[in-house]
């Protein structure tokens, strides 16, 4: 399928992180692994601080949601802190298990992993074409944002600890599950709503096809990420690359 991106009628290119900026790999081998392990020491060292205690009370909430579809979750007791933020761990590992894109469970993932970006213990992985390629579209001219269900802050600590430096330096605004799920046309209506970008003039690339149908429906321009592990996974009706270099190359 011919790519039909390029002119001036593309503004922003908006992209997704896992699978289409950086490595499946690293999330499911390196980040994840590494709340998992970090988890309840996190939320013991951390109990007093508002931030970590609205989280833990945003999993309380979820969980209640959970019981009510009838989704069986792990029991939350709250008779002392420890049986509580042990609850709220066996909570929150429950939703890892699950791939949970809960808001509560992505906000404290993202401050664990805080932790280990300062204490040097995680290093930002990009693939390799991915810093040029921003620096490339910037210099274009066009606007470069982030949507992942992956925090903010987790999305910042990423991109601003890579072997290419920080590379936030490029990237206009980050968008995570608080403006809505990814599979909603609605989320990405009003992700263009706030960059005040006709949604036509906004490319949107990832390795998920039901994500690409959303932002499709919502006006968007849209590519399959299919990188070298993931090529050749499916038939679609999107545009298909598998490198950063298909996009806006100059020549």
């Amino acid at each position: 399928m011919a790519l039909p991106f390029g002119g001036t009628s593309l503004q922003a290119i908006l992209l997704d992180i896992e699978g289409t900026s950086t490595p499946i790999d690293f999330v499911y081998r390196t980040l994840f692994p590494y709340a998992r392990r970090k988890l309840n020491g996190f939320l013991v060292d951390h109990s007093e601080d508002p931030a970590v205690r609205d989280d833990i009370d945003a999993l309380r909430r979820q969980r209640a949601k959970d019981v009510n579809e009838e989704l069986n979750p792990p029991p939350w007791i709250q008779d002392t802190q420890q049986a509580e933020l042990a609850s709220a761990t066996e909570f929150a590992l429950w939703l890892m298990d699950r791939d949970s894109k809960c808001a509560a469970l992505k906000s404290l993932q993202g401050k664990i992993w805080q932790e280990g970006y300062q204490r040097s213990e995680l290093r930002g992985e990009v693939y390799s074409d991915v810093p040029a390629a921003l620096a490339r579209w910037v210099a274009q001219g066009k606007t470069i944002c982030i949507f992942s269900s992956g925090s903010v802050l987790a999305q910042r600590l990423l991109f601003g600890s890579t072997a290419a430096g920080d590379l936030n330096r490029f990237i206009h605004a980050n968008f995570d599950t608080t403006v809505g799920t990814k599979h909603s046309p609605e989320s990405y209506a009003r992700i263009a709503e706030t960059l005040a970008i006709t949604p036509a003039n906004i490319l949107f690339i990832s390795d998920v096809a039901k994500e690409l149908d959303a932002a499709q429906e919502a006006g968007m321009q849209t590519a399959l990420c299919e990188r070298t592990e993931l090529a050749g996974r499916s038939a679609t009706t999107h545009s298909v690359i598998h490198t950063f270099d298909e996009i806006l190359t100059g020549k």
